[in-house]
């Protein structure tokens, strides 16, 4: 069956597609997700298109029952409010260079963290950390001709700079004096993959792999109490990942869409955090004092998210869309980073035929669990300076965002 008006959309955002993708993922992103990654820009069938769109995030994840196991005796508040609001921005264009070659060019913030308990039984632990990114990114695609639509094959290099800084009470030895680790890193990544088509029936099938990002110079200072030293990581990666997008018209004016993603988040468990001065001696998790000065525990799993949805054109000007996704916590035993189901709508906007205007919205629930110690591979254990729970939470986000093409 021919869907003529689902034709000539498969490839230009209508149905908020993408928006409600950012709205959704933003809300439940396990690790560090934020941004993620996106290309959904590169398919628009315009000769030339700009994106620019924005996501408010607001989780309210509370921690309770918090007890102090750190030696330290903090006997304060055992309730704190871990999350607070942040923006993910977007910023993609794209053009088609000959017949067949379509480019894009895109900024955005795959990754970060907004964690600001403040001053409560987990000091030892966590104060304030706070995680941003930057990614600049140009992806190509070639298609052609293949049975009843197109085949497409699609790579991309980007550059990531990822930095952040992380503030506890420093060790119970010193008391409740407060130190600050600020640390940057930056590196490359790439990507492959490949896309069949068939417009008449707004059928589009995608794999792509986002690959590793190598952060082998990251550096900075360790405060600690006004003392200020120079500190070092040794090489990290940023996780690699594999997505599946499934869409097709399922009847005149409507569209069905699924996806199925995986984050490779184990490749960050804990981050140790050593001297220079020592650097001859390596610096591991397991390092002993003054080798290794802190560390920065994540002890993250590999992550999963299945999301499905419907679209529908109710006319020429007005589209809308409703989604559900479910994520896999990153956190098994350490954090709070546990399963999360979200459920995102949104409305698109095409007062002419090169202007698009969208909005959409997620509401989630992050679900309840527990935080003690966890042990890693290398016999390094996390989680020794509070143990904690949490109830189910909420999580809500916003998104706008504009296209322009012609």
């Amino acid at each position: 069956m021919n869907y003529p008006r689902l034709k000539a959309l498969l490839g230009a955002g209508c149905f908020s597609l993408a928006l409600i993708g950012t709205a959704t993922n933003a809300a439940y992103a396990g690790g560090l997700e934020r941004g993620g990654y996106d290309i959904d820009l590169l398919f628009d069938p315009a000769p030339f298109a700009s994106d620019v769109g924005a996501t408010y995030v607001m989780p309210q994840r509370d921690l309770k029952n918090a007890v102090d196991t750190s030696g330290g005796g903090l006997t304060g508040k055992s309730t704190a409010r871990n999350t607070e609001g942040y923006w993910v921005p977007y910023v993609g264009v794209k053009a088609e260079v000959v017949k067949g070659v379509d480019c894009m060019f895109d900024y955005s913030q795959p990754w970060g963290a907004s964690s600001n308990p403040g001053i409560w039984n987990g000091s030892y632990s966590n104060i304030n950390t706070q995680i941003k990114s930057n990614n600049y990114a140009g992806t190509c695609s070639y298609k052609m001709d293949a049975g009843k639509g197109q085949l497409r094959f699609i790579g991309g290099v980007f550059y990531q700079e990822v930095y952040g800084f992380k503030e506890s009470y420093a060790d119970p030895g010193l008391g409740t004096t407060i130190g600050r680790v600020d640390l940057r890193g930056s590196g490359w990544g790439w990507r492959a993959g490949i896309a069949y088509e068939i417009p008449d029936i707004a059928l589009r099938a995608s794999l792509v792999y986002n690959s590793q990002v190598k952060l082998d110079n990251i550096a900075g200072t360790l405060n600690t109490g006004g003392s200020v030293s120079d500190i070092y990581t040794p090489a990290q990666s940023m996780p690699d990942s594999l997505e599946l997008k499934l869409q097709s018209g399922i009847s005149p004016g409507w569209l069905a869409f699924g996806s199925v993603k995986w984050v490779n988040w184990s490749v960050l468990q804990s981050l140790p955090v050593c001297s220079p001065e020592t650097k001859a001696l390596g610096c591991t998790t397991v390092s002993p004092f003054p080798v290794r000065l802190t560390s920065l525990d994540l002890m993250y799993r590999d992550g999963w998210t299945i999301t499905g949805g419907i679209g529908h054109q109710f006319n020429e000007q007005w589209s809308g869309a409703a989604q559900i996704s479910w994520d896999r916590g990153t956190s098994h035993g350490y954090g709070d980073q546990t399963d999360t189901w979200t459920l995102g709508g949104g409305v698109a906007y095409t007062p002419t035929p090169n202007i698009e205007l969208r909005l959409a919205g997620a509401i989630g629930v992050l679900t309840s669990g527990h935080s003690g110690t966890l042990t890693d591979a290398n016999g390094y254990t996390a989680g020794t300076e509070v143990s904690y729970d949490f109830g189910n939470d909420l999580v809500t986000a916003i998104s706008g965002g504009v296209k322009i093409k012609f």
